[in-house]
């Protein structure tokens, strides 16, 4: 995008661009459902295609994130601090790098998920997606905050969600330690080296969730500003 078109985005909403970068991380993420659904089917042809398709929403997100960067002016009136703006594109982008590296290092080892686990990792995949969910819908509502100059119902709308996103983020915490216990019971019965990154994909699968929250603690703090 030309400098001069970006300067008249940021000019009339330096919240657009940080919206555009979350739906695209949100749909990066979105993809591991497929992708570990391909997973469960053993199919490997399916799964690397998913991979693809969350590998180059990875470097959507990533292009659009340099670009914000250097982009954003730093002279130019904004109701927002440019430096809370940054930040919270940092804690968006990181949401894409962890899907990106969850579906690497599982088509690396073409690591299945053990049968006795597999509904239970699946609620779990899902509360994870459900939190980025919710931070995605609260950052979509920045235009309104700005319109209303972070006054009024729209702060109580926003403060709802982030209190919802928490909430979310310690159902996920407690399904994790049940995954943990759950794959202790039958891991002598696993090949040791998948077990030791099977661990870690419960771990980095959890991290979205810990990630998404900390997009609604910095969006939190640019309340607390304004």
């Amino acid at each position: 995008m030309p400098n001069n078109s970006i300067l008249g985005v940021f000019a009339k909403s330096p919240i657009k661009p940080l919206e555009k970068h979350i739906r695209i991380v949100n749909k990066c993420a979105r993809q591991l459902h497929p992708f570990f659904d391909a997973v469960k089917a053993k199919d490997w042809d399916r799964a690397a295609k998913m991979r693809k398709e969350i590998s180059q929403l990875e470097k959507d997100a990533d292009a659009l994130k340099r670009q914000l960067r250097l982009e954003l002016p730093g002279g130019l009136f904004m109701p927002v601090d440019r430096a809370d703006l940054l930040e919270l594109l940092t804690q968006q982008d990181r949401i894409a790098n962890k899907a990106k590296d969850i579906s690497g290092r599982v088509i690396g080892r073409e690591l299945s998920i053990p049968a006795d686990l597999e509904n239970d990792f699946f609620k779990y995949l899902a509360r994870c997606l459900d939190a980025i969910d919710m931070a995605a819908d609260a950052i979509n509502e920045l235009d309104d905050l700005l319109e209303t100059g972070f006054r009024g119902r729209e702060v109580d709308l926003v403060e709802k969600m982030i209190h919802k996103l928490d909430e979310i983020e310690d159902d996920t915490d407690s399904m994790q330690i049940g995954l943990r216990t759950g794959l202790l019971a039958i891991e002598k019965d696993l090949n040791p080296v998948d077990v030791m990154f099977l661990y870690q994909i419960i771990e980095w699968v959890g991290d979205l969730a810990d990630l998404a929250e900390r997009v609604g603690a910095r969006l939190e703090i640019l309340l607390a500003k304004n």
